[in-house]
């Protein structure tokens, strides 16, 4: 693709560096941008500046958040007593979105997956078992919902969280299979997703 501009050149190539975003899309919204005023540019910038520099994750689940602790831990109306188990914040959005949950969230920020290189003590899988093991007298965890992928390593991970929280003698229970074989959370429709996790079973690790 010949361009008239370096600077058209070197904006399409950052922007085509974003996921899903070809080199054509991106050259349409860069010169979609020279026709809109600079402020408009200026804002989106100055927001991409302040989401990488000032963004944080919750002390508590690993959501991202503006604050130490995310709104969601720090909510009054959530059941304290359910803490659900996702691969990554995609995922608690896609849940939310559904309406049909009310307690908490626990990030692992992946999957293990030897294949890749990632094993537990890559994700925040200590963490989650801290949680539990140290609750706070209104936090006491009855249940862990494990809303991982049904994909190989998701079905990996679950399993090595099973075992791990077997000492705790809590329930552990795993969204329903509406969701189909290799799918992702993020890219389940809502009402597909909120009845998988109204109708969520038992997870046995046996």
């Amino acid at each position: 693709m010949n361009f008239p501009s370096k600077l058209i050149e070197d904006a399409v190539s950052e922007i085509s560096r974003l996921p899903g975003i070809g080199k054509k899309t991106a050259l349409r919204l860069a010169l979609h941008l020279l026709k809109q005023k600079e402020s408009v540019s200026e804002d989106l910038a100055n927001s991409i500046i302040s989401l990488r520099k000032d963004i944080k994750y919750c002390n508590i689940c690993h959501n991202i958040s503006d604050s130490e602790t995310c709104s969601i831990c720090t909510g009054n109306r959530r059941d304290r007593r359910l803490i659900c188990v996702v691969e990554d914040i995609p995922d608690v959005l896609a849940i939310e979105n559904t309406s049909q949950y009310n307690g908490l969230y626990h990030v692992l920020s992946g999957v293990i997956s030897p294949i890749q290189g990632i094993g537990p003590d890559e994700l925040n899988i200590e963490p989650l078992l801290d949680r539990i093991r140290n609750p706070r007298s209104e936090e006491k965890v009855k249940e862990v919902i494990l809303a991982l992928p049904a994909t190989m390593e998701g079905d990996t991970t679950s399993f090595y969280i099973t075992r791990k929280l077997k000492e705790f003698h809590i329930k552990v229970s795993t969204i329903a299979r509406g969701i189909p074989i290799g799918g992702e959370l993020e890219y389940t429709d809502e009402v597909t997703l909120g009845r998988s996790i109204l109708t969520r079973v038992n997870y046995s690790a046996d």
